[in-house]
């Protein structure tokens, strides 16, 4: 079985002035507001919608050491009353469980970037759009 590939998309840009159909598109990656983080499946449905609202967010493939980290330092529980072992949490997101039933909220709230980032600009200039390896990079800097 070939191995199952994830977009981490951090949403950039903020919600005033926005169409109608970006909100929508925006919630159902389930990125409502300024530096939500969110980590999907590559589907196809889940790639045309990144592709609409590709001004607006940073993407690329994320590494599951960045990804245990998310987890470990930005991961909120469901069930306040349990602990989240990082790890196993990883592994088993990684085998096609949903976060809601690792007992995890599914969305990151991040920290704005230390360092800065550039929020006008393309993925050579700024950090909008694909930043292929680079969004492990800025992922960090955000926890």
């Amino acid at each position: 079985m070939a191995e199952k590939k994830f977009i981490c998309i951090v949403r950039i840009r903020g919600q005033v002035g926005l169409r109608k159909d970006f909100e929508e598109t925006f919630e159902r990656l389930r990125t409502k507001r300024k530096y939500a983080c969110n980590v999907l499946p590559a589907t196809k449905e889940n790639l045309g919608m990144i592709k609409k609202v590709r001004n607006f967010i940073a993407f690329g493939p994320l590494k599951n050491d960045v990804l245990e980290k998310l987890i470990e330092k930005r991961g909120q529980p469901i069930d306040k009353g349990k602990k989240i072992d990082a790890k196993k949490a990883t592994e088993e997101f990684l085998k096609g469980t949903k976060l809601e039933e690792l007992n995890l909220k599914p969305f990151f709230r991040l920290h704005p970037a230390r360092g800065g980032i550039k929020t006008k600009f393309g993925y050579p200039k700024g950090v909008l759009g694909d930043n292929k390896e680079d969004i492990n990079k800025l992922v960090e800097r955000m926890l």
